[in-house]
């Protein structure tokens, strides 16, 4: 590329003098996080094509990401996403939203139109909505590139929680019940009483990772993790294999007990959260080593990253959104991968995260329908209706 376009990287705290030199390149590349900051550099300048890369950074209409690159002028808009729908189908609106203003309606519109009645079950809307987006969609499917790239075989392995952990996961989901009773029969539920009841399911999902992670004081633990345990199964029989690892889990204190046992085993690991500084170092690490095990949060790692030296994935918590989850799988589940992939994701029984299994299933049927060939955070993502059943299907 460079051989006949200029390309200027507008990156770093000494970008001033970039901006002057603007209209002396061809191709300008930059990240979301500077555009927005950037951007009275941009409203003056008219390219001719923008594309965005990852562009489930505007799923949400309402960020400074997504406002930001749709006030940058030009004729022509492309944009590439391995997850255009993550929490729902108004995630593919506020996409459109940057390709075509305007083309799929006012977003209060379209989600009476389509959203609402698609989460209700509404297969003629979905399939309505289907047809109005699959002549601007081009899909790269896994089935397309098969031969590039090994198979992947996906895994549920599944653990009783210690008593230990069910006294205490009894105790925070019988008080999430009690919340949700008192405010069952609102209509519009209070922001506080909306938290008072995600706070007890972000609890009930720690403590099925680890009991330690919910409990404020230090006590003695017997059996504080039975997934814990399982991991540490799986991990013996990888290395037994000869296999390497990639761990995800959204939680970073998760990772924290993880690491302190991959130490009390001298088993050397890479690690990276949200605080990791020089990603590209750590990835190099484990890319041109023999390091068995990569500790990842979910958050910071589940996108642009090139993981192909590793032949086994494992999940270990779930998330509800099943685009997600294979967004971090496809870290190693990629072209350049030789190996076949395993992908592990474990689950506790009898508890929210089986609910929570079922809603992948219900959204990844929504996934494949909207998208078939031929045609924020926890609170802000789900629907009321949805975090009631987590909690309401528990344990029956």
């Amino acid at each position: 590329m460079d051989a006949w376009l200029k390309v200027l990287a507008v990156e770093g705290s000494g970008r001033e003098g970039a901006f002057a030199q603007l209209r002396q390149h061809d191709v300008i590349v930059t990240s979301y996080a500077l555009i927005r900051r950037d951007l009275p550099h941009y409203r003056s300048q008219h390219f001719q094509t923008i594309f965005l890369d990852e562009a489930q950074h505007i799923k949400n209409r309402n960020t400074q990401n997504a406002q930001a690159v749709k006030a940058v002028r030009a004729d022509h808009r492309l944009v590439i996403t391995g997850t255009p729908l993550e929490n729902s189908v108004l995630d593919l609106w506020s996409i459109f939203d940057f390709l075509m203003p305007g083309y799929l309606g006012a977003a209060k519109d379209f989600k009476e139109r389509y959203e609402q009645p698609i989460l209700q079950g509404g297969t003629a809307s979905l399939q309505r909505l289907r047809r109005r987006v699959a002549p601007f969609l081009l899909r790269r499917t896994k089935e397309v590139v098969r031969p590039e790239i090994p198979e992947r075989l996906d895994h549920v392995l599944y653990c009783e929680l210690s008593p230990e952990q069910r006294a205490v996961y009894q105790q925070v989901m019988e008080l999430g019940r009690r919340q949700l009773m008192e405010i069952a029969g609102q209509k519009n539920p209070s922001s506080k009483s909306r938290m008072m009841v995600l706070t007890s399911i972000l609890r009930m999902r720690q403590i099925c990772c680890d009991a330690r992670m919910a409990v404020e004081k230090p006590k003695e633990w017997k059996r504080p993790s039975a997934k814990l345990e399982l991991f540490e199964e799986l991990l013996d029989s990888s290395l037994d294999g000869g296999h390497r690892m990639l761990v995800f889990s959204q939680f970073v204190g998760m990772l924290s007990i993880l690491r302190d046992r991959l130490e009390e085993r001298s088993i050397d690991y890479c690690y990276l959260d949200g605080s990791t500084r020089q990603r590209g170092k750590v990835v190099e690490r484990f890319e041109q080593s023999s390091i068995p095990v990569f500790l990842i949060s979910l958050k910071a790692g589940g996108t642009g990253l090139n993981l192909t030296g590793a032949d086994t994935v494992l999940h270990f918590d779930p998330w509800w959104n099943p685009a997600v989850e294979s967004q971090a799988t496809a870290r190693a589940h990629r072209i350049g991968q030789e190996k076949v992939v395993n992908n592990y994701k474990l689950i506790a029984r009898q508890t929210i995260e089986e609910n929570i299994l079922k809603m992948q299933s219900k959204k990844q049927q929504q996934l494949d329908a909207m998208l078939e060939s031929g045609g924020h955070e926890l609170g802000q993502s789900l629907a009321w209706d949805e975090i009631a059943t987590l909690l309401d299907g528990d344990l029956k």
